[in-house]
Formats: structure tokens, C-alpha cells, sequence
């Protein structure tokens, strides 16, 4: 197995899904956002499964969902919570290398309005900082490569992830 695709995490609203298709579009690959494979192999939106099957129950679905996703010369995008994810991860990392995509909690939270209808993966009367907390270390674990976001703008992150991958 060629370890030839491109594995974006971190943080909701890190910008993923953006800039995984500006990614993909400047590489000649294809794209894959793991959200909405999720959603169609569960025809229901990530909300709606997160209100169902609870935040265990959804993670385990990602998980499943995430471990069975095959490409090559392929950006895929994947949820925020798909660290959580032992199995996934041992398989991105075993077909690609992997991105985290690291904002600070200042952009999170301003780009990061409403969690809930996001279908972002929180327990019960947890902050988004203490998420970003827990979450930060997964990522770090997980990371082939680190790309610092700061105030840049989506195409010169862009710009920074080709340079860390050549």
C-alpha cells in the first residue's frame, strides 16, 4: 500500500474541509470529506447521530466509518473528533501522512458559532477549551506533520502544507 494521500485533522472550523479541496485541486487528487461519507453511509446528518447514538456511540460509527475508507492520491478531510479513533488513525497513518491543522483557540472560537448544529463532538457541559485541550495532544500524537495556522489566510496555510510535504 502506497502511503501516497494526505490526512488532514484537528480542530472543527481548522478549515479541513477548505482547505483540503484547494489542496487537492493544486496536487491533481481527489478529494474526500470523511463527514459526508459518514452521513451517507448512515443517511442521517452527524447531528442527528450524535442525538441518536450519543457521543460514544458516534465515535464508534466514525471509527468504523474512517477505518474502511480506501484511496490513493487522495486529500481526506476528516472529523474533528476522529482521534478518538484507534483503528482509524493506525490506518491513516499506515495510507498517507497525516496533517494536524492547528489553530488557536482565539480563531476556534470565533469561527466556531454554533457546536451543536455543527454536529461537533462534545460531552455533556464540556467548554470548547477544555476540548481543544484534550483533543491537542491526539493531534499532536497522531501528526506526521504539524502546519501552525496563525492569522494566515486559508491559501497560505495551503502554501505552508506544500512546503512541509515536499
Amino acid at each position: 500500500m502506497k502511503k501516497d494521500n494526505i490526512i488532514l485533522i484537528g480542530m472543527p472550523t481548522s478549515g479541513k474541509s477548505t482547505m483540503g479541496v484547494i489542496l487537492a485541486k493544486i496536487l491533481g487528487y481527489n478529494f474526500i470529506d470523511a463527514d459526508l461519507v459518514i452521513q451517507e453511509q448512515e443517511g442521517r446528518k452527524l447531528s442527528e447521530i450524535i442525538e441518536t447514538e450519543g457521543v460514544e456511540g458516534f465515535i464508534d460509527i466514525e471509527n468504523r466509518v474512517n477505518t474502511g475508507i480506501e484511496a490513493q492520491k487522495t486529500v481526506i478531510a476528516t472529523g474533528g473528533s476522529v482521534v478518538y479513533g484507534k483503528e482509524a488513525m493506525d490506518h491513516y497513518k499506515n495510507i498517507g501522512r497525516v496533517v494536524y491543522l492547528k489553530a488557536d483557540m482565539d480563531t476556534l472560537t470565533k469561527r466556531l458559532r454554533n457546536a451543536k448544529q455543527r454536529g461537533v463532538v462534545m460531552r455533556e457541559g464540556q467548554s470548547l477549551i477544555s476540548l481543544y485541550n484534550e483533543r491537542s495532544i491526539l493531534y499532536e500524537k497522531y501528526a506526521d506533520i504539524v502546519v501552525e495556522e496563525g492569522n494566515d489566510s486559508f491559501e497560505e496555510v495551503v502554501a505552508k502544507i506544500l512546503g512541509e510535504l515536499s
